[in-house]
């Protein structure tokens, strides 16, 4: 059997791609590397360079490479950003999710686990969050992911469709060297390059409401990631009926202090970070219990924040 994968050359992306390999499955990436790697594609992988927003192109793959269930990552994911780029953000995350489902439509495919996003529900005002928890998006990037878990939901009702959509916090590490991490925005590339470049990295507010004065988060390690991606599917295709979301989280958290400690222990670079003023919309604290997940897509945290900084060094390392 073949999965599609939208986005499979971006970090998170080709980390999914190579756990269904692992895992026995055959897939086929969809990507317009826009923000894709090339040298992230396995050489003996079928990539279609297009956007998701052309349809006939996505029914055509399908159709040709018989293609069971789909796993959709491609969007615009920087959620800062599409406050300065709210049309782009709808074109590619909503327009383009349309697309895909027109496409999957056309070609009876009926399969698909959506990669949603934490940035659903805003700023909670609870300590641990739940698939419960009501959704207040804070940016056009958390709106189109809420969007893109209704265009499911309706679609379904519409003709058959087995969908799933995977919420998750902030994803770190490296499950190999070769796949790394290259957002300009995300924390551990930040933090990474600056001691590469001999800058000192920066905490945006030490006097947050928690135990260190700095905000609290959710990581989770990319190849942890990837295996629920992995199981979701293959509940689906097994004809396992799966709750319609799932938060991927720890129960628990770690401050941007942790953070700032656990690299300095991995690098063996000694440094005392700088600290910057708050910047607006930072909540003190978000967290995700994992628990329904655990239940249905045997969902851990099977890597500690030591290994989550010390792949993510080794992989850029290895990359410069």
């Amino acid at each position: 059997m073949t999965v599609l994968i939208t986005g499979g050359a971006g970090y998170i992306g080709s980390h999914i791609v190579r756990a269904f390999r692992l895992a026995g499955l055959d897939c086929i990436i969809v990507d317009d590397f826009s923000s894709g790697h090339r040298e992230f594609v396995p050489d003996d992988c079928v990539v279609i360079d297009s956007s998701i927003l052309d349809t006939k192109i996505l029914a055509k793959a399908m159709v040709e490479h018989e293609v069971e269930a789909v796993v959709h990552l491609a969007g615009f994911k920087y959620a800062g950003v599409s406050v300065q780029r709210p049309l782009h953000t709808y074109e590619q995350n909503v327009q383009g999710t349309v697309s895909l489902l027109q496409a999957m439509h056309e070609a009876d495919v009926d399969k698909i686990v959506f990669s949603s996003s934490a940035a659903v529900y805003g700023t909670p005002d609870v300590d641990i969050v739940t698939e419960a928890t009501a959704t207040a998006p804070e940016s056009p990037y958390g709106e189109t992911k809420l969007i893109g878990e209704w265009l499911m939901r309706d679609a379904a009702r519409a003709h058959p469709l087995h969908h799933t959509s995977l919420r998750y916090f902030n994803v770190v590490g490296s499950a190999t060297p070769e796949l790394y991490d290259s957002s300009p925005h995300n924390l551990f590339p930040l933090v990474i390059e600056a001691l590469l470049e001999d800058r000192t990295p920066r905490i945006y507010g030490d006097d947050y409401p928690t135990a260190d004065g700095t905000c609290v988060r959710d990581y989770i390690h990319v190849a942890d990631l990837a295996d629920a991606h992995v199981v979701a599917a293959q509940k689906l295709l097994a004809g396992t009926e799966l709750h319609p979301v799932y938060n991927l989280g720890s129960g628990d958290g770690v401050s941007v202090r942790q953070i700032m400690t656990a690299v300095a222990d991995a690098t063996g670079i000694a440094f005392e970070p700088e600290i910057a003023a708050r910047r607006e919309g930072d909540p003190a604290r978000i967290v995700a219990s994992g628990e329904l997940a655990a239940r249905d897509l045997n969902w851990a945290m099977r890597h500690t924040v030591a290994d989550m900084v010390t792949s993510a060094w080794q992989a850029r390392n290895l990359d410069r």
